[in-house]
């Protein structure tokens, strides 16, 4: 197990040493906190009260993109903040980031498209080609309707008129929070999951730390709030000022086999009846479907996707193709909240900026809210520059522009499924399976994740639960949920030993996980 990124190791560390600064929050936000925090020179420690990505980071569309919609909001240098930083994360994690080509596809009456219509989609893909697009290396094009149906051929042909294509990204979010988190371990910071804070310490007036659930106290002279939707509890322990007000918003994604959505490219859709469209986008043999965006004032622990939503989802694609999709279709689930500021003029969250705000209470917490996946760095890098201020030391200057990711070592373009997850690491990953060939069978049959996946995650991973590999560490959770479930018993005894788990422990965490995917 990488010293760097030992639990055991580094709860010790975070109960004896002192910090500049303590991060809470094991997103993406605030693992590239603690990345940015740590290359300019500061001591850090990072604290979560679940795994890595357990929140948000795991639960998002998986894309990587400057946010084509948020042009008709006018929302012009918050595309252009996006694609740059689009193209930073290629460069960065190219063996985590790579281009996804998007179809939009034209609908009209006959088959025939308005000149107005078309005219307008034409100007809004230049311009965002303009605003940064074309950095990834392609234009948005036309496509006429032969060639759109070869991309997803159960487009219904007797409305299809036209189509354009333009070009973002896709990472696997949970992927890329974990990899965010072991750079910034491997520079120095103090990385701990599962180690929830109870309450924040006090010098005067002044936060200096927390104390976390098992007791540790963590000592830091400044303290960073990158909880997401959670961040309004962290305001209150700090209790020094009115929290800024999150308005989580549901986002609900279904995955179903890629033969009942045979598309080979990500195709944007719009749902009937609504202002908003949905993605369509491939994951190996199957295809997901998202995003919902609605007001959610339910339990934030573990959001759920209900009947309704699938049949939002169902709908938008049933709309468009000729293969009618059911619930008994959908195979895989998955529900995140965004943290959204609010604003008291918008009704709808879908209207709402995906903006973040960096704010300080009089008690020096400094808490960053709202962003997306995309601005993750951006985000750190506003945050940190705050820190550095206000401690007075560490570097002014964010070093993470072209920081690479553990991993990104030698790649340019990742082959094959391995080195598409671990980059330049998928040589371990390999290595366990030339000493032990049974390891490159199939995790979970049917998906092509392989058992030695599991065992090197939980060597190096920080591993703590069998959720942690089947939802996050590997996404086979959210792929094939039946399969998964089927297969929970082996994984679990498989990572057994490599966690020091007994039979108890192990048939515990085989149940915890199985009512846990069954919510």
């Amino acid at each position: 197990m990488t010293v760097a990124f030992d639990r055991a190791a580094n709860l010790e560390r975070l109960g004896r040493d002192r910090f500049d600064v303590l991060v809470i929050g094991g997103g993406i936000t605030g693992a590239g906190v603690a990345l940015d925090a740590v290359t300019r020179g500061l001591s850090v420690a990072l604290v979560d009260k679940g795994d890595f990505a357990s929140g948000t980071s795991s639960k998002s569309s998986k894309l990587v993109h400057g946010g084509l919609r948020y042009l008709q909001q006018r929302e012009f240098r918050l595309v252009y903040e996006n694609l740059h930083e689009r193209q930073r994360l290629l460069k960065n994690a190219p063996h985590l980031v790579s281009p996804l080509p998007f179809l939009i596809p034209i609908f009209g009456k006959d088959g025939a498209m308005s000149a107005v219509l078309a005219k307008a989609y034409s100007s809004a893909l230049r311009l965002y080609d303009l605003t940064g697009g074309v950095r990834i290396g392609h234009r948005y094009s036309r496509l006429s309707k032969e060639e759109a149906a070869k991309h997803l051929p159960t487009l219904r042909p007797d409305r299809l008129a036209a189509a354009f294509l333009y070009w973002d990204a896709r990472a696997d979010d949970a992927r890329l929070t974990l990899t965010i988190a072991r750079t910034a371990a491997s520079r120095g910071a103090v990385m701990v999951n599962y180690a929830p804070v109870a309450s924040l310490t006090r010098d005067g007036s002044r936060v200096n730390g927390a104390v976390l659930e098992d007791g540790t106290t963590v000592r830091a002279d400044l303290v960073i709030n990158a909880t997401g939707v959670w961040a309004d509890h962290i305001q209150r322990l700090d209790g020094s000022a009115e929290p800024v007000r999150i308005r989580p918003a549901k986002g609900v994604h279904v995955t179903v086999r890629r033969e009942k959505v045979p598309a080979d490219i990500a195709v944007v859709v719009n749902v009937p009846g609504d202002r908003r469209s949905i993605f369509v986008v491939p994951w190996g043999d199957h295809v997901y479907l998202g995003t919902t965006d609605t007001d959610y004032d339910g339990p934030i622990e573990n959001p759920v996707c209900t009947p309704e939503d699938v049949t939002y989802l169902l709908s938008a694609i049933n709309a468009a193709t000729t293969e009618t999709l059911t619930e008994a279709d959908v195979v895989g689930t998955w529900a995140g909240l965004r943290p959204l500021v609010a604003d008291a003029k918008s009704t709808r969250t879908a209207d709402l900026s995906r903006r973040h705000t960096v704010t300080t209470s009089p008690a020096g917490v400094i808490t960053v809210t709202g962003g997306k996946l995309t601005t993750y760095r951006a985000m750190a890098e506003d945050t940190v520059d705050v820190a550095v201020k206000a401690l007075k030391r560490g570097a002014k200057r964010t070093q993470t522009k072209r920081l690479r990711l553990v991993g990104a070592e030698g790649v340019k373009q990742p082959d094959g499924h391995l080195a598409g997850r671990f980059g330049s690491e998928a040589a371990e990953v390999n290595a366990l399976i030339s000493t032990e060939p049974s390891l490159g069978e199939a995790l979970v049959p049917g998906l092509d994740y392989v058992k030695a996946e599991a065992v090197w995650s939980a060597r190096n991973e920080m591993v703590h639960t069998l959720a942690d590999v089947l939802a996050r560490r590997t996404r086979a959770l959210l792929l094939d949920r039946d399969a998964t479930l089927d297969a929970a018993q082996s994984v679990a005894e498989l990572i057994a030993p490599e966690l020091g788990w007994s039979e108890t422990d192990t048939n515990a965490q085989v149940q915890a996980f199985k009512e846990m995917a069954r919510t």
